[in-house]
C-alpha cells in the first residue's frame, strides 16, 4: 500500500485549494503547478479526472479556475483516492481441499484487514485535517534567533 505519484500530486493541488477554500476564488491550474512543482498538463489531467468525480468544479472565464466541489471538512482522503485510483477489489477464492488454497486465502484474510484499517484512517482524514497539521508543522518550524 503506497501512495502513488498521482495521488500525491493530486492530494497537494486539493491542499493549495484548500488554503484558499475562504476566499471563494478559483485557482488557475499555472498557479497551483507553479507552487506544488507539479507539471502543468498533468495536474490539468488530475483536475479533470477530479471534477468528473465531484470533487472541483471548474470555472470558466478570464478569472476562472478550479475550486473545491464542497467544503474541504467533507471531502475524504479516502474519497480523494478512489476517485483517482478506484476502489481495491476483493478476491475471493473458493474453499478447496489444496493445501496451497488455504496458505492463499488465510494470507489474503490478512491483506484484507490491513485494507481495511487502512482505508478507516483514510475515511476518518479530511482535506481540513491535512491543512491545518500542515499549518501546525509550518508553525513549529518556525525559530526566532536573537
Amino acid at each position: 500500500m503506497e501512495l502513488s505519484c498521482k495521488s500525491e500530486y493530486a492530494i497537494l493541488a486539493l491542499l493549495e485549494m484548500t488554503s484558499d477554500y475562504q476566499s471563494g476564488e478559483p485557482q488557475q491550474i499555472r498557479q497551483i503547478a507553479a507552487k506544488q512543482n507539479i507539471p502543468d498538463r498533468y495536474l490539468e489531467q488530475l483536475l479533470a479526472t477530479l471534477r468528473r468525480g465531484g470533487i472541483v468544479k471548474s470555472q470558466r472565464g478570464s478569472k476562472g479556475g478550479y475550486l473545491l466541489a464542497r467544503e474541504p471538512w467533507k471531502i475524504t482522503i479516502f474519497e480523494i483516492l478512489g476517485c483517482l485510483e478506484g476502489l481495491d477489489q476483493v478476491r475471493t477464492c473458493e474453499d478447496e481441499v489444496d493445501p496451497k488454497a488455504l496458505d492463499s486465502k488465510v494470507i489474503e484474510e490478512i491483506w484484507q484487514e490491513a485494507r481495511q484499517a487502512a482505508n478507516s484512517v483514510l475515511q476518518n482524514c479530511t482535506l481540513a485535517d491535512l491543512c491545518e497539521k500542515r499549518n501546525s508543522r509550518k508553525h513549529l518550524d518556525i525559530m526566532y534567533y536573537i
